[in-house]
């Protein structure tokens, strides 16, 4: 039976003062769930019904609707447990917490790559109209080059966008790439469709060079002798699943995660003295030694 400091619990919600307007069926069938939830295990019919004052014919209509929508279960031996809705609530729970952690990672490796190389770090993130910047460092500068939170990065013109477009299918990006061309004309000019396929053909190539070599860099494209490059972050659970156990969250050159969707990636942002492209590979594998120390790498 549940416990008299559950059941107490319980009461003293049902009988409480309820806002105005509320629908009371569906008021009774959460608290109903409530008890399920608070006592953690397989209950009988009747001691649902005490712990609701309720008779056990109601208290019976009110789990054959949660049943129905997969919020309890009728067990083989007559008790009533949780569904498997339940289980997907918590899970959804755990994997917004485990998405505040794995930001927590990241801000700290993009705080390490800040003190290392002393340039800004963004961390974006994929959403359904483009990358979005979702977190910031700055470095020990008078002079700020960071791209303000919430900002959504171009795919054409950015490192950011070109590594997230190399990481995403055509059928996603190609809408979103031809609707940014055509914007940067300000509609003075409607592509024709050679050039439109001219364009899309180098950007595909574009796309298979950064999955090559793991990374995307930009040089003054988006500002005058501001140079970027981007490192794409995977899940680790994805990168488990991928690499037979290994726990890698950055994509290598040549790995099997290329095929895996992206959802964040980091961006490091200097002066062309701060990151000179000619030695961008030094860089990239500087970045990717930080990365390990964190273990996200």
């Amino acid at each position: 039976m549940p416990s008299s400091d559950n059941a107490s619990v319980l009461n003293h919600t049902l009988t409480s003062s309820k806002p105005q307007g509320g629908v009371q069926s569906l008021e009774i069938g959460l608290s109903i769930l409530d008890i399920l939830i608070a006592y953690n295990a397989p209950m009988m019919l009747k001691d649902i019904a005490q712990a609701m004052q309720m008779h056990p014919a109601k208290t019976h209509r009110y789990l054959v609707s949660l049943i129905r929508k997969s919020y309890a279960r009728q067990l083989d031996d007559g008790r009533y447990g949780l569904g498997e809705r339940v289980d997907a609530l918590g899970a959804l729970g755990n994997t917004a917490l485990n998405q505040n952690n794995l930001l927590e990672r990241l801000t700290a490796v993009a705080n390490a790559i800040k003190d290392a190389l002393n340039c800004g770090v963004q961390i974006a993130k994929w959403f359904s109209e483009g990358p979005i910047i979702i977190q910031s460092v700055e470095p020990d500068s008078p002079i700020s080059i960071i791209t303000r939170i919430g900002s959504r990065m171009p795919l054409t013109t950015s490192a950011t966008g070109q590594l997230f477009a190399s990481y995403q299918s055509d059928a996603v990006i190609k809408p979103l790439v031809l609707a940014e061309w055509q914007g940067k004309a300000n509609n003075a000019k409607v592509l024709n469709d050679d050039e439109t396929a001219s364009r899309w053909l180098q950007f595909t190539q574009l796309q298979t060079n950064i999955r090559t070599q793991g990374y995307a860099t930009v040089t003054g494209d988006m500002l005058m002798g501001i140079n970027a490059i981007t490192i794409p972050v995977i899940f680790p659970q994805f990168a488990t699943a991928s690499n037979n156990g290994t726990d890698q969250a950055f994509i290598d050159k040549g790995s099997s995660l290329e095929k895996l969707p992206l959802e964040y990636a980091i961006t490091i942002i200097g002066t062309t003295e701060q990151l000179p492209m000619s030695e961008q590979h030094n860089i990239f594998e500087q970045i990717l030694l930080i990365a390990q120390r964190y273990k996200i790498a």
